[in-house]
């Protein structure tokens, strides 16, 4: 017998509470997409219940049992039979509200958070938290329950408190003094939640067993199509077979008609509500068609999906259009790969069969919106609320003016940095172009670069990557030529950060160019040869230092500002500042355990290491004091920007966990390189496997072959292909990616396998040996922290390895030089098929042991 009521979290965590995560339950778990999708569900009911204070969002169930513990008088004790994620995240949430709002507007805010929804104030261990998660995540949990140097580290819990910290700092508006506790309010009150309670006596693990049980579920388009048909008692089969079921076969490609559909009906909300959810898709179209009376206007609505099913089927399949300009502006907006985009050409497709928009005008509203891309690409913005943007463009543009000036004029104005002129001239030079965005989005932006110098000739993508001249592991030579142009005060390695990933040192080649770290007159040689234009004035160049370097980012600037027409009119004049909410994610975002350079986060944000330097003194700015000096040393110069502050940064950091040696020199191997910086800022994504057809897959590999002789010397080729034979000995498999260079995959399980697919590496010809403890993180059985944490130690076993504990939750490497040791070789054979065998679950294990998304 059990029981269900609508609750909020407010009255599940009040009073004397402590709620218990069984041992049969799985560890915590929720990745920054579950924390990312949570957060912008909050956000949106915090602003809606400034209008309507009583609105609320229901976020699931919660399913408790009394413990079978007796606790102490007046603490009652919950088992968490279901539900612990999402609890789990909103207590993680809790804690971050309650320091951001202690430290920024007022110290009572924590103990009022901590002793309402936190604590039991007046209980002692066992019994004080009011949330217990699993021992895995205990020590975690309870270093952000109680503020301690620890909180924020790389485990799961460690990564919800810095994503939640992150964010809150961004919402927070100096302007509104209330906007984190209206936050907070829809938190405590607006999160509604069904509790449903079994009573003593029930069989706990049985009520878990069958709330796992998975089963073909109805999708939203069935649930819609259900109700459609409800609503056509003599109709039906005729609306079906003339009008349903076409759409389902002009939506079908490969058995995606479901989601194909469903994509439909959210593109057709969208076109109302720029705030529409995939989620709220049936629930949305119920409550608007629950409106309508009578056989033929239900009728007409199905007639209506039939024609937007018509134009989103050239949407995903621009080769079906005839007019080629809009042909062409479709493909290589869909290469882009930004779906949100949709809903706009769902729209302007729409515009143009109903006759209230020429061909001309659909053509240049879609070069608008390639503009606003690649621009905000350059000034590294790619990903800045660019879905908010796009989703609520079709109902927010003005509708008086033709509809590619009034694009362009909604993409123009406030904060949504279609980057002017003036910043694409400044961003060249010194933002990474190469950490920003998606790998095959900056190589687009390269191809159509080229393309442009060919009157429209497509470039041959698959024969083409991204090769940095001044190379990103530099020799001697390289060195002594960088070298010739520092000034007294620079080093090296700044000045080499700060130029090598800018689009000036960037370029196109075939996968049988020269390529690598060579020295710069071989390099001019095969690019001399190369039919691409862009790598002409390269191959004229006599040096390639930082004066040549700028020289093209500033040419590229040209070329880019001629190709893609920016805004109306200029933007505010902030809009140009240095991106300091990039360096402030990536901060808040840095691991405790590890540390950063200056001279890094001013190459990530396009800066230079003194002004990082003065903003972290003179503005609060999360973790600053994890920012050191390229050796690994305090700034001497380093002070709190609160003058009240006078605790040692040097102890703070050691009892956080960064090692130092002898000489006071923080432990490179707990350093953050730039590359995981943008990755901590949410710049930069890599590509991630997916299965081939095995033709694409040969090529692929021969492609990955051809790539690693030409980058390594032979004896680390032979070792890397060594490793290979051995993976797939184990009986791994291989995949390769489609980004800059072709990179492979070690494939444990495939994509197919009812738990998913695992891999622990990427090979990348370039050099790097990547182990992706940030992807495997949410893959069972690498999802327990435990398992992590002992590949992590074990692949420290191998001679020349050193992956720090702050690491473990981004993507560290070893060099490939390292498995020409044969020594070295074995070991990492040795723990890789420990990671196979882990991968591969009893014959008898069920996927369903535990909740996941919870």
């Amino acid at each position: 017998m059990v029981a269900a009521q609508e609750t909020t979290l407010q009255k599940l965590l009040e009073g004397t509470k402590q709620y218990r995560v069984p041992l049969y339950q799985r560890t915590y778990s929720w990745s920054e997409q579950q924390c990312k999708r949570l957060w912008e569900d909050i956000k949106k009911l915090a602003d809606d219940r400034r209008a309507d204070p009583a609105a609320s969002h229901f976020i699931g169930s919660v399913v408790l049992a009394p413990s079978p513990g007796l606790g102490p008088v007046g603490v009652q004790e919950f088992l968490v039979v279901d539900g612990q994620q999402r609890l789990t995240t909103l207590s993680i949430l809790l804690c971050a509200i309650r320091d951001h709002r202690a430290e920024t507007e007022d110290p009572m805010h924590r103990g009022r958070i901590e002793q309402l929804y936190l604590v039991n104030q007046f209980e002692s261990d066992p019994h004080r938290l009011k949330l217990v998660p699993t021992q895995a995540d205990r020590d975690a949990y309870l270093a952000c329950v109680e503020s301690t140097p620890q909180v924020g580290g790389s485990d799961h819990v460690g990564s919800a408190y810095r994503f939640f910290a992150s964010r809150l700092r961004e919402y927070d508006d100096v302007e509104d003094p209330f906007d984190i506790a209206r936050v907070e309010n829809a938190v405590i009150t607006g999160l509604a939640l069904v509790a449903v309670t079994a009573q003593a006596g029930d069989n706990v693990y049985r009520i878990f067993e069958s709330l796992n049980n998975t089963g073909l579920q109805l999708t939203q388009a069935d649930l819609l199509r259900n109700y459609l048909f409800m609503r056509l008692p003599t109709r039906g089969e005729t609306v079906y077979k003339s009008l349903w079921f076409p759409l389902q076969e002009t939506l079908s490609t490969d058995d995606q008609d479901r989601k194909n559909l469903e994509l439909l009906f959210w593109l057709d909300l969208v076109q109302r509500d720029g705030r529409a959810k995939q989620t709220d898709i049936y629930a949305a179209h119920q409550k608007r068609l629950n409106a309508i009376r009578g056989e033929a206007e239900i009728e007409a609505e199905v007639r209506r999906f039939s024609h937007l099913g018509a134009l989103l089927k050239i949407i995903l399949h621009p080769e079906s259009e005839p007019d080629p300009e809009v042909r062409r502006r479709l493909t290589r907006l869909r290469a882009w790969g930004a779906t949100t985009v949709y809903p706009l050409l769902l729209h302007l497709l729409d515009r143009r069969a109903q006759g209230t928009a020429t061909a001309g005008q659909v053509i240049a509203a879609m070069r608008y919106v390639e503009s606003f891309f690649v621009r905000r690409l350059v000034i590294g913005r790619a990903t800045a609320n660019v879905n908010r943007i796009l989703m609520s463009i079709v109902t927010e543009m003005d509708q008086k003016l033709p509809v590619d000036e009034a694009v362009r004029a909604y993409l123009s104005t406030g904060r949504k940095h279609y980057a002017t002129d003036a910043q694409i001239r400044s961003s060249t030079r010194t933002i990474p172009f190469y950490l920003n965005g998606r790998a095959h989005q900056r190589n687009l932006v390269l191809q159509w670069l080229e393309e442009a110098h060919r009157s429209k000739e497509p470039v041959a993508a698959d024969s083409l990557t991204i090769e940095h001249v001044l190379p990103q592991t530099p020799t001697a030579q390289w060195r002594q030529m960088l070298n010739d142009d520092l000034g007294p005060d620079e080093n090296f390695t700044d000045v080499h950060e700060s130029l090598v990933h800018t689009i000036g040192n960037l370029t196109l080649t075939g996968y049988n160019s020269e390529l690598g770290n060579k020295p710069f007159d071989a390099k001019k040689a095969a690019l001399a040869k190369s039919p691409i234009v862009l790598n002409r004035d390269i191959a004229q160049q006599e040096r390639w230092g930082r004066p040549e370097i700028q020289a093209r980012s500033e040419a590229l600037a040209e070329q880019i500002i001629s190709l893609w027409p920016g805004p109306v009119e200029a933007p505010r004049d902030n809009d140009s500042d240095v991106p300091w909410d990039v360096m402030n994610r990536a901060l808040a975002e840095l691991p405790a355990g590890s540390w950063t350079t200056y001279g890094d986060v001013a190459a990530l944000i396009g800066s230079h290491p003194v002004p990082v330097g003065a903003r972290l003194a003179n503005h609060p700015v999360p973790n600053a004091h994890r920012v050191l000096q390229t050796g690994g040393t305090v700034s001497p110069g380093f002070r709190w920007p609160d003058p009240a502050r006078t605790d040692d940064p040097l102890d703070l950091l050691r009892a956080e966990g960064v090692e130092f040696d002898g000489s006071g020199r923080a432990v490179p191997e707990q350093r953050i390189p730039l590359d995981e910086l943008a990755q901590l800022a949410g710049l930069s994504t890599d590509d991630l496997p997916r299965p081939r057809s095995p033709r694409s897959s040969a090529a692929h590999a021969e492609r990955f072959s051809t790539q690693l002789a030409q980058l390594q010397d032979p004896p680390v080729a032979a070792a890397v292909q060594a490793v290979l034979d051995r993976w797939t000995a184990l009986g791994g498999s291989l995949l390769y990616g489609t980004g800059d260079e072709t990179s492979c995959f070690l494939i444990a399980r495939g994509k197919d396998h009812r738990l998913g697919n695992i891999w622990p590496a990427t090979i990348y010809p370039s050099g790097k040996f990547e182990i992706v403890f940030q992807h495997f993180k949410n893959r069972v059985p690498f999802d327990d922290m435990a398992l992590r944490e002992e590949f992590r130690q074990r692949l420290n076993k191998i001679p020349g390895v050193s992956i720090a504990a702050a690491r473990i939750g981004l993507r560290p490497g070893l060099r490939l030089s390292v498995l020409a040791d044969p020594a070295a070789r074995e070991l990492l054979i040795e723990q890789l098929g420990w990671f196979y065998q882990q991968a591969q679950p009893p014959a008898e294990d069920d996927a369903d042991e535990g909740e996941q998304l919870s």
